[in-house]
This record gives structure tokens, C-alpha cells and sequence, in this order.
């Protein structure tokens, strides 16, 4: 019988896959950065099954699996195909999404800690939690962005100011779709 968990698996252990077969090619092509990138990724993919294992907290499989995928498409498809100029929106897709993941990831942090009674608050001070979470890192990303394009010379903001408020945009509004539904998930507990 195939399971979430099973599928959740197999789908992970074929995008490391790929992930691992770009860091050989780039360290053949003597892409540093993208070795770097990549291998950084990888290492990041691993971290929902750590934090799983390591502690009492347990990540869904569907967070870790939308995880991994989002790793691949941002440094496979993006990066190593050139997703990111071939085609205009996917940039802001990527980041729309990584603004829904990240304000679940901010969502689940507060709500285990809220339904074990470490942290009491109030269904909307949880969505706001989780729409700061979520812009927190979005800022913080483009941050690194900056510094990589200042510092190792990439062209991470591809057109400067325009795609950072872009960027931006888009995070915040996938981290208010995602702070809405914790909000109605908590204060109406479906």
C-alpha cells in the first residue's frame, strides 16, 4: 500500500537526486557558487527529518515534501535552467509561495507551542506571528540577495529595486493567505 510518507519519500529522494547531480555538474563546469548554492540546499532538505527526528515536534509530510520541492524548483529549475529569465513570473511565483510555506512553518511554531500551553495568545496575535514569521525571512532573503550580488558578483535581484518590492510584495501576500486560514483555523478550530 502506498502511503503519504512513502510518496513523500520517493519524491524527496529523487529531487536530492537531481539536486546532488547539479552540484557534480557545476563542480565540473567550475560553478563555485552554484556548487555552494546547491550544496547548501541539499543539506537544507534534510532539515524537516532532523527537526522530526530530534525532537518531540512532528513536521507533516506534506510541509516537508512542499519543502524539497520548493528547494527544486528554485535552484534546479530556476537557477541551473534558467527558469528565473526564461519565464517573467517564476520568480514571483517562487516567492509567493515561499511566503504561504513560511507563514505555515511560523503557524505550526506558535500553534504546537500554543496547544501545549507553553504560549498563550490570541488567534489573531498567532496570524500576526505568522505574517511576520513569514516577512521576517522574506527580508532577510533578499538581504542575502543583495550581499551576493554585491560581494560574489551575482545577479540574484536581476533588475534591482523592482524585483526586491516585487519579491516583497508577493511574500506578503502569500503570508497573509497564510495567517488568514491559522487565524480561522484556530479561533474556529476546523
Amino acid at each position: 500500500m502506498i502511503t503519504a510518507k512513502k510518496v513523500e519519500n520517493i519524491v524527496g529522494y529523487i529531487l536530492r537526486l537531481f539536486i546532488l547531480i547539479a552540484i557534480i555538474g557545476s563542480t565540473y563546469t567550475g560553478q563555485w557558487i552554484m556548487v555552494l548554492l546547491s550544496s547548501g540546499i541539499l543539506i537544507m532538505s534534510f532539515i524537516p527529518d532532523i527537526i522530526t527526528k530530534k525532537t518531540t515536534i512532528n513536521i507533516p509530510e506534506e510541509f516537508e515534501l512542499l519543502f524539497i520541492i520548493f528547494i527544486f524548483a528554485a535552484v534546479i529549475l530556476g537557477e541551473l535552467n534558467g527558469y528565473y529569465t526564461k519565464i517573467w513570473w517564476w520568480d514571483l511565483m517562487l516567492h509567493s509561495i515561499a511566503g504561504f510555506n513560511l507563514g505555515l512553518w511560523g503557524l505550526t511554531i506558535l500553534f504546537i507551542l500554543y496547544e501545549e500551553e507553553k504560549v498563550q495568545a490570541s488567534p489573531i496575535l498567532i496570524a500576526m506571528f505568522t505574517f511576520c514569521f513569514a516577512m521576517a525571512i522574506g527580508a532577510v532573503w533578499e538581504i542575502f540577495e543583495f550581499a551576493g550580488d554585491q560581494i560574489l558578483g551575482t545577479n540574484m535581484l536581476r533588475s534591482g529595486l523592482l524585483d526586491t518590492m516585487g519579491d516583497l510584495i508577493v511574500d506578503a501576500i502569500g503570508a497573509l493567505i497564510a495567517s488568514t486560514l491559522g487565524y480561522f483555523y484556530i479561533k474556529y478550530n476546523k
